[in-house]
């Protein structure tokens, strides 16, 4: 089988906490090692290891295909009890382009905030808006297709694999595993009928939670650590074979040569799959407002706010509406308000500047609300001591002019 290629979308990294036992500078190293030009990242239900795989990988020459295995309930997130007909499946996603990297940040975070029960779990509802870009795999025999043709219910695994076939329209695909399982093999048969009735395409994958195979020793007591077992225990979670390695292309040809197209499916996907970080531009978030308000003219009218409460020349302004105009225009007789004036001007030029309206805004209604519910915070640390803007924003309580601090600090 030399010279067939075979991409591993189905991975594990150590970031799959307790599960998954490759370190992601071995796994990398490895898949250069087996000749690899593309490999995935897909750890349960989180996306903390996706930086250090790309980074890692493109430093090999090897393409990183972002993605995670998350889990899903068909009926709803938000219901936390047991519940069998929203039982938790697995779901593999990819990232296929920015649009699918920022809609799978979008659930994997709902997932651990709304969702969470034992594990982070998403609904069919929440996937179906926020499809776009992503590449899905059926997942292993915990996924909502396998489970369901495990227990011989082939008219509810009809329905979910339509539903993701309909979700999905970047891709969906119907997995196809092997590690020894005698589950597995009659899965797989019923799976492959089903692609063929549902004109839904296969793939391959090796559910990989190890490097290499004299690895699922210290792998198995990875799981004891897990659920509080000693490795001597019977009555334990274990996995079934020592099969969950990091397999050489030629090896899942042939394990899987009667099926080639879901091999070759690999790298199709691989192909598809095209986003990159842009490690060196600043991507900070936008603060929410109304529609059609100007970020800096908020920003702007907020701080003066706080100028006429917090400087004792401008009191006599909070006895009357608030008006912007009379303000600047009062620095215009007065020379020490002109000066706090034209010092929070010129702040905020430079925040404007700098792209930093945001930022300011975020981190004023994080302190605003910490202020309102008794949370404590400090005075003020670092340049932002320095700053009038910070000052009339409530974020610092020093007066900068007061003791004579520079902004440019």
């Amino acid at each position: 089988m030399s010279g067939k290629k075979f991409t591993h979308l189905h991975l594990h990294t150590g970031y799959s906490l307790l599960d998954g036992s490759g370190k992601i500078p071995d796994i990398i190293a490895k898949a250069k090692e087996l000749g690899m030009d593309s490999i995935a990242i897909s750890d349960h239900g989180v996306m903390y290891g996706c930086v250090d795989f790309y980074k890692a990988a493109k430093e090999a020459g090897i393409k990183p295909i972002l993605g995670c295995e998350i889990y899903v309930v068909p009926k709803s997130m938000y219901i936390k009890r047991n519940d069998r007909d929203n039982e938790t499946h697995h779901l593999v996603l990819l990232v296929k382009n920015e649009t699918g990297y920022k809609n799978l940040m979008k659930i994997v975070s709902k997932a651990s905030i709304d969702g969470f029960y034992y594990k982070p779990r998403i609904d069919h509802d929440f996937l179906r808006e926020h499809s776009e870009g992503l590449i899905a795999l059926s997942a292993c025999l915990g996924g909502e297709i396998q489970s369901s043709l495990l227990a011989d219910n082939i008219n509810k695994a009809k329905e979910a694999a339509l539903f993701y076939k309909s979700t999905f329209k970047d891709g969906f695909y119907l997995e196809l595993q092997y590690h020894g399982m005698e589950e597995q093999r009659k899965v797989n048969n019923m799976v492959i009928e089903l692609a063929k009735e549902l004109d839904i395409p296969l793939v391959a994958t090796n559910d990989v939670h190890y490097i290499e195979k004299k690895d699922s020793r210290s792998h198995d007591i990875l799981l004891c650590i897990q659920t509080g077992k000693t490795i001597d225990e019977e009555n334990r979670m274990r996995y079934p074979s020592d099969q969950f390695y990091l397999k050489s292309p030629e090896e899942m040809w042939d394990m899987f040569s009667y099926v080639p197209e879901a091999l070759e499916n690999t790298v199709k996907i691989a192909e598809q799959c095209d986003f990159d970080y842009d490690f060196h531009k600043s991507k900070l978030p936008k603060f929410p407002l109304p529609e059609g308000v100007d970020p800096f003219d908020y920003l702007r009218e907020t701080c003066f706010k706080g100028l006429i409460e917090r400087y004792e020349i401008f009191k006599e302004f909070l006895k009357r509406p608030f008006d912007l105009d009379k303000i600047i225009s009062f620095g215009k007789v007065s020379e020490e308000a002109n000066l706090y004036i034209e010092r929070l001007d010129y702040e905020l030029s430079v925040i404007k500047q700098m792209g930093y309206v945001d930022y300011f805004l975020i981190v004023w209604d994080f302190m605003r609300y910490s202020m309102e519910n008794g949370i404590p915070i400090g005075p003020g640390r670092g340049s932002a001591a320095g700053s009038v803007v910070a000052y009339t924003l409530g974020i610092t309580k020093i007066d900068s002019i007061k003791y004579s601090l520079l902004f440019e600090r």
